[in-house]
């Protein structure tokens, strides 16, 4: 490395010296307070930082970013995936084969390079929750070379060699990856860590956390439960055993009968009943069961405390069921008395906020406390147990609540944003925080200002976007009345499969 041409000096200028110092004092405080700035502009969504998004056009796939602006140009057949959002690692798959099932796949860059091209294909995996949505990890690509399969992280760097006969996500568990070899079943997480060992002829999931464990299958075809370092939790010699666990209590087959045991292997219930659907929040209360075709529920010494009367039960909090006869849901306690009238056609309960939400046949909503007291009324559109408030419609209005009810200032809990919804004389438009108006009320409907800036409008019953500073960067041109969402990015608006997660135009 070059230092550059040094001067000899017969002695030090200390008022030089001292001034220097404080000038490099003074650029450095200007670095770290500018940094500061950009960071905490970062943190509070102020579209400093770029997100990457598939993009529909004509037809032909792309990449565009969170400006609208387009990265990779809609040329691609096969839909772009973009497995995370704030990498610029895209997947392209081409030159496919329908009748015999072959394609070849590369990955771009936003410069629209190629990367990672000493593997023979390159690919996202993808998951599937129990709604059925779909996602991407994160941080792992399974890559594959001599029909072999590894992983490289986002960086390319490789993370586990190329040895495996497949690689795929355990359905339903963040950060958990099924690999096979020579028959065998292990699984190792999105850094290439080995949590289990490929010695399974089968594993599945407990539940939808690595931490609660995993239910595998021995050579003999016997069932039993290990924890996430290998650990035996249930020894292998059930017939089956059931994703359904509360603590040390699980729900395992012998003989063809369903039954609770102990983690110490020691009976706790096998009643008579037809199937076991949930052990209860407090285990010793007993299980939700199964009789024919209607819910009830037992406690481990056998005794009906609810009888089997219910197309459907479920444990909301301890000790509180939602129950539905036909097609209408109510709320039951463990006495089986009822607490909400049955007359909603459902109702979910979220426990960090310890609140219910009720919904009728028209989509209405009512928000109920735990003393099941209607709070609010109106059209849930947003519950957000991390930032802690309710987001719902009432008279054509977005208004929003803490979880004591009490109504917040939007600019309170969206601090980043620059525009906010607002009505006058059956109209909508936008303000500033303070409340001065920066679209005018022309708009028959609206939506609130998204991460990225936008914010949609709608007039004569068509969308179009105004962006952070109101300036309107789309004619209202789009009929999206058949999209659950409406939601933009430039004068690009979001597909309308929802699990898809791209832009088009």
């Amino acid at each position: 490395m070059s230092r550059g041409k040094r001067y000899d000096e017969p002695k030090l200028n200390l008022k030089k010296v001292f001034a220097v110092i404080i000038l490099f004092a003074v650029i450095i405080m200007c670095v770290v307070m500018l940094k500061g700035i950009l960071d905490g502009e970062e943190k509070q969504g102020n579209v400093t930082s770029i997100d990457y998004f598939a993009a529909y056009q004509n037809n032909k796939w792309g990449v565009i970013d969170s400006n609208g602006n387009i990265v990779i140009d809609p040329s691609y057949a096969e839909m772009i995936v973009v497995p995370n959002s704030k990498e610029d690692v895209f997947l392209c798959t081409f030159d496919v084969n329908y009748d015999d099932g072959t394609y070849s796949t590369k990955a771009l860059n936003s410069r629209n390079e190629e990367i990672y091209t000493n593997y023979e294909q390159i690919e996202a995996i993808s998951n599937m929750d129990e709604n059925q949505n779909l996602s991407y990890d994160g941080k792992a690509l399974r890559v594959q070379n001599g029909g072999k399969y590894g992983l490289i992280n986002m960086d390319g760097n490789e993370i586990l060699p190329c040895e495996y006969d497949q690689i795929t996500a355990l359905q339903g568990v963040e950060n958990a990856l099924l690999v096979s070899k020579d028959g065998n079943y292990g699984i190792v997480d999105d850094e290439g860590k080995n949590l289990l060992p490929t010695s399974y002829a089968e594993i599945q999931a407990l539940g939808d956390e690595t931490s609660q464990g995993f239910i595998v299958r021995n050579a003999e075809g016997k069932y039993g439960i290990v924890d996430i370092s290998n650990g035996q939790v249930l020894e292998s010699k059930y017939d089956e055993i059931s994703k359904i666990h509360q603590g040390d209590y699980y729900v395992v087959t012998e003989s063809g009968k369903q039954k609770v045991v102990r983690r110490d292997e020691t009976e706790a219930l096998n009643g008579n009943y037809d199937e076991i659907k949930a052990i209860l929040k407090n285990p010793e209360d007993g299980v939700i069961y199964k009789d024919g075709d209607k819910f009830g529920v037992m406690s481990l010494s056998g005794e009906i405390t609810i009888d089997a009367n219910y197309d459907d039960l479920q444990e909301a909090k301890t000790g509180t069921f939602i129950a539905r006869t036909g097609e209408d849901f109510g709320i039951i306690d463990l006495n089986g008395d009822t607490k909400v009238e049955f007359k909603y056609r459902g109702i979910t309960y979220n426990e960090k906020a310890d609140l219910y939400v009720t919904e009728d046949e028209n989509y209405n909503n009512e928000v109920l406390d735990s003393n099941y007291e209607v709070k609010l009324t109106g059209m849930v559109t947003d519950l957000d147990d991390e930032k802690g408030y309710i987001e719902i419609r009432q008279d054509d209005e977005y208004k929003y609540y803490n979880f004591r009810f009490e109504e917040e200032n939007e600019a309170d809990i969206f601090t980043s944003n620059t525009l906010f919804l607002s009505k006058k004389d059956g109209k909508y438009g936008f303000v500033d925080k303070d409340g001065n108006v920066i679209v005018d009320y022309i708009y028959d409907d609206a939506t609130n200002q998204n991460t990225f800036g936008y914010a949609g409008i709608k007039k004569d019953g068509k969308w179009g976007v105004v962006d952070r500073n109101g300036n309107l960067v789309q004619e209202p041109t789009y009929d999206l009345e058949d999209y659950l969402q409406v939601d933009f990015i430039g004068s690009w608006y979001l597909g309308k499969d929802l699990n898809m997660n791209y832009y088009r135009k």
